[in-house]
């Protein structure tokens, strides 16, 4: 690209920048980034506030929290690796497994970020598509797998689409999957699950796959997403390998505090996070009623199968002041916000139905 005044990759050059949920404004409700509707709680603002050492550089590794999650996961500490977001860890895990000529295989449609994060890595992103009913096709990432692939993302709930992949299916998948290609499970939506049937990813650090890596994050559910925090859980040398890959320091002692904070308040977020699974069930249910074809939906966010007018909709969602995510060509993704959003929701939704 002549307009660029150094020498920059041309893949990268053609690459589009990773688009954030547009912002809304005063009067507006923003159902455009998943984001937690909850005010954070008073104890989680008093621990950020207390962190006031500002001239002092963090704990490079989180030691407090790397401790408390181990605990809770039943792991060793050095199983437990924590940077600025979960998607910071992915960027991690893909440049420290894959580069020219490698392949990473991933679900589309799905995180938005996940083909622009191979890219940058030298590799080529290898996009299965999902199933009709919107969910990851487990069997179809495997058989997409060859001497080339290095890693497979799998997103659970899929993000925009909101469908779960079973613990059964995982199972299989990973039997499928030769042992020395990394399993990326991307459960950033995991605490909003209410299908038992569903994988988790506790249980499968429990069964020993030392190739699979599990993602979560305190974005949404804990209401952290301002601070930037989330972690993996996995076998050691993958995690030293993240690491290496990292930027140093990248996790604040502020957003450390609030992590360890949320985790006591665990019970008052999980009754947050209960009443936003109501809601969005109460939300998937009136918007089939009005006649759209809305997938399940395990996350804090629902997803209209628009296509081709999936900006129209979007529009007509903005021209009421429900500020939501349009994917041109798939469809609008809206995330469960406040409860005196949903009317509204509906009420636009019925306007552009199918």
């Amino acid at each position: 690209m002549t307009d660029i005044p150094v020498r920059v990759r041309p893949e990268i050059a053609a690459l589009p920048a990773y688009k954030q949920g547009k912002q809304a404004g005063a009067t507006a409700y923003k159902l455009s980034s998943n984001e937690n509707p909850f005010d954070p709680l008073p104890g989680v603002v008093a621990a950020v506030r207390d962190a006031v050492a500002f001239n002092r550089y963090p704990d490079a590794l989180a030691a407090r929290l790397r401790a408390r999650l181990a605990e809770r996961f039943g792991v060793t500490d050095d199983r437990i690796h924590i940077a600025a977001g979960s998607v910071s860890i992915l960027y991690q895990l893909a440049q420290a497994v894959a580069s020219v000529g490698d392949e990473i295989v991933l679900p589309w449609r799905s995180f938005e970020a996940y083909p622009g994060i191979v890219t940058v890595t030298g590799a080529t992103p290898v996009m299965v598509p999902l199933t009709d009913a919107a969910a990851v096709d487990l069997p179809a990432l495997a058989a997409a797998v060859t001497d080339r692939t290095r890693a497979v993302f799998v997103c659970t709930p899929n993000n925009p689409t909101g469908a779960v992949v079973t613990q059964a299916d995982f199972d299989a998948f990973v039997a499928a999957v030769p042992e020395d290609v990394l399993i990326v499970l991307d459960e950033a939506y995991v605490e909003f699950v209410t299908d038992a049937a569903a994988v988790n990813g506790e249980r499968v650090i429990a069964a020993g796959h030392d190739n699979v890596v599990v993602l979560r994050t305190f974005s949404k559910a804990y209401g952290l997403a301002g601070l930037r925090i989330g972690y993996a859980v996995g076998h050691p040398r993958i995690l030293d390998a993240a690491r290496s890959a990292g930027i140093p320091l990248s996790v604040t002692a502020q957003a450390e505090a609030a992590a360890l904070a949320s985790l006591d308040a665990e019970d008052d977020l999980r009754e947050r996070v209960a009443v936003v699974a109501r809601r969005r069930d109460l939300l998937v249910d009136r918007l089939r009623e009005i006649g759209w074809d809305v997938p399940t939906a395990q996350g804090n966010f629902v997803w209209l199968p628009a296509g081709d007018r999936s900006l129209e909709v979007a529009a007509a969602f903005e021209a009421a002041d429900l500020v939501v995510r349009p994917f041109a060509g798939d469809g609008v993704r809206v995330s469960v916000g406040e409860e005196e959003s949903i009317d509204r929701v509906v009420e636009v939704a019925a306007s552009v139905r199918p």
